[in-house]
């Protein structure tokens, strides 16, 4: 059955197909503030972000668990307000859209959540939740709010008999359908979906996914998908965008990044992908540590505490990589145990002047360096680090290992540069005049 609705929305997609509806620039959120009773930083979820989303096309946002998806998503449906940056939609800054105005405004934007269960009110009907958008923006009279769920539920593949039923009685997949039709309530033109199949079996998900594809097909819609699956992300989406502390490390067509990632982070991830061969062979990329604190980031380039082909020293070029490797590991265990991020029992003993618990630096050098041949003048520097540590002078500790092997990643924030000819960026100094001679390392480490 073909609703008017849909017959209004087909006529126009064609037109306007590839037009900028959604420009983000330099968007920031950042949770907490400085000072309070146990100090401590502004969590910098969102860290100066900048990117465009084109009328009908499907943008995928992937990146580890914690990197800012989600709060990027909800900052961009002005579920969570922006610290700085500007989000245009249609030209028009909606970070400055207050009351009547932010109100009319969210009928062009919805969003799916991630989780069917907690989204769906269990008291209310799949009819009543449906139709809940409709009574707050006032849609027309009460009977056409009716008949709109009711071509609503058809259009995602429910039937009408399902109005008055309540979520618990719905599946898993059926759920997440009722949340597709209440995004779609409306007839917005941009919709958020957040992890919308990840709660979801594997034989639901493409049947979700292909619903998606061919609601987008048939309405014109234009999507942000945020998700950590990257199958799903190759299956459904034109663009991806990769995120890592709060930044965009590299954007552009998905085929271009799959086939031939530029960005040191995007290829981690890409190498995590499973082979459905178990015999085949892959070079797996694995990361050491873990990511930085959002409230202290790295102050150049937010991947250089974990990134393998971060740019050494100039005297430290030719050094047997196992010994750099060694030295990488030392200064990550610094970092970690001196994280600004203390818990509050360690805070409270930090203020009161109470002992805190140490760490063994000899495990620590023993699981850095083995039994390898470290260089004397690297020795030297090494050496002088456990004698800082030794004393409980973690900060100096970390600043004579900088000072000695410190990159141009970890002092010199990267700009965003264009890589190749189809409009994909990337977030890398490798990506510089001076530094594409050691492009080597996509070759060494990954292919």
């Amino acid at each position: 059955m073909t609703t008017l609705y849909q017959e209004e929305q087909s006529e126009s997609v064609s037109a306007q197909t590839g037009e900028t509806l959604v420009e983000v620039d330099d968007l920031k959120t950042y949770y907490g503030s400085e000072g309070g009773l146990l100090g401590g930083k502004p969590v910098k979820a969102v860290d100066g972000v900048n990117f465009d989303v084109h009328r009908g096309e499907t943008l995928g946002l992937v990146g580890e668990s914690g990197c800012g998806k989600s709060t990027l998503g909800r900052t961009l449906m002005q579920l969570e307000n922006a610290t700085a940056g500007e989000v245009r939609y249609d030209g028009t800054d909606i970070t400055t859209l207050s009351g009547s105005d932010l109100k009319q405004w969210r009928q062009n934007v919805q969003m799916v959540f991630q989780d069917p269960d907690s989204s769906l009110n269990g008291r209310m009907t799949v009819g009543e939740i449906i139709m809940e958008p409709l009574n707050v923006h006032n849609w027309k009279t009460p009977q056409e709010r009716r008949q709109r769920v009711r071509e609503l539920l058809d259009t995602v593949g429910l039937s009408e008999e399902h109005y008055y039923r309540y979520p618990f009685q719905f599946s898993g997949g059926q759920k997440q359908r009722v949340g597709i039709a209440r995004a779609l309530a409306l007839e917005p033109d941009f919709i958020v979906l957040d992890e919308p199949v990840s709660a979801l079996d594997v034989s639901v998900q493409a049947k979700v996914l292909n619903l998606l594809d061919d609601l987008q097909e048939e309405f014109g819609l234009t999507y942000l998908l945020i998700a950590h699956d990257l199958s799903v992300v190759e299956h459904i989406c034109d663009r991806v965008a990769v995120m890592y502390l709060g930044n965009i490390m590299e954007i552009g067509p998905v085929d271009d990044i799959f086939d031939d990632p530029a960005n040191p982070y995007t290829q981690s991830l890409l190498s995590a992908i499973p082979e459905p061969d178990p015999n085949a062979e892959k070079n797996r990329m694995t990361l050491r540590g873990t990511p930085p604190s959002p409230r202290d980031p790295p102050t150049g380039c937010v991947f250089s505490t974990r990134c393998p082909s971060k740019i050494r020293p100039e005297q430290y070029r030719d050094i047997d990589d196992d010994v750099w490797e060694g030295i990488e590991i030392f200064r990550e265990v610094l970092r970690e145990r001196g994280d600004v991020t203390k818990s509050v029992r360690e805070r409270v003993r930090d203020l009161l002047g109470m002992e805190t618990r140490g760490m063994d630096v000899e495990e620590v050098i023993d699981d850095a360096f083995g039994e390898l041949d470290v260089p004397s003048d690297v020795q030297q520097h090494v050496d002088e680090a456990v004698e800082h540590v030794e004393r409980d002078d973690l900060q100096s500790a970390q600043e004579t290992l900088r000072d000695e092997f410190g990159s141009v990643c970890e002092s010199e924030e990267p700009e965003t540069l264009p890589v190749g000819d189809t409009g994909r960026t990337s977030r890398c100094h490798r990506h510089r005049e001076e530094y594409e001679s050691s492009q080597a390392y996509l070759t060494d480490h990954f292919q």
